[in-house]
């Protein structure tokens, strides 16, 4: 059982948190693991254990300021990942590039009913890590946060600070470009790929 100051939504919590520092330690358990995976898959694992405390230490910093008309922190925690990860775009290029040339993890649990879709995205991990890369950073930043962390457009507005038509245009110029890149693949990578 949580204590009251831990009972709500994270706007309730942060907010408590100005007077009880140690309970925006709620916000980071409920937070973390989704920041840091989205920080790994961008970074690389050991350089997303930095970059998620940096993200909670500005989080901590700047509670303050959080909108609490907002009930989930998320959004504003992949906002500032996001900028953090900005900040090292050529350590997250330099990631993809290596990823392209390694191809697919030797080893990936994966569930007997999505087996044929992950042999096939194993195929194409090297493609699309080339993809990301070659991607302008503000449009890879939109793409990642709706494909991999399956963020709505308003999150992805809000945690970037831009309309949510920008999301739109970026998202849609991304997915062109991944696409027209993936679409050099020889058939047999992307035959049963849509």
């Amino acid at each position: 059982m949580s204590s009251p100051g831990e009972a709500g939504d994270d706007a309730d919590v942060i907010t408590a948190s100005l007077r009880h520092p140690e309970r925006f330690a709620v916000v980071f358990d409920r937070h973390a693991p989704h920041i840091h995976r989205y920080l790994a898959r961008r970074l690389g694992a050991q350089v997303a254990d930095d970059v998620l405390g940096e993200t909670f230490l500005i989080a901590f910093g700047g509670r303050a300021r959080y909108d609490p008309a907002f009930p989930s922190a998320r959004p504003w925690l992949y906002g500032i990942a996001t900028n953090l990860a900005g900040q090292r775009r050529r350590v997250e290029a330099r990631e993809y590039r290596l990823r392209a040339a390694l191809g697919p993890p030797a080893h990936q649990v994966c569930h007997a009913d999505r087996v044929a879709e992950r042999v096939t995205a194993q195929a194409m991990t090297g493609r699309l890590a080339g993809a990301l890369a070659g991607l302008a950073r503000r449009d890879r930043d939109v793409l990642l946060l709706i494909a991999w962390e399956g963020l709505a457009y308003e999150e992805v507005a809000a945690a970037l600070g831009i309309p949510v038509g920008t999301v739109r245009s970026r998202l849609n110029r991304a997915r062109r470009k991944v696409r027209a890149e993936l679409g050099h693949a020889p058939a047999e990578e992307v035959s049963n790929h849509g």
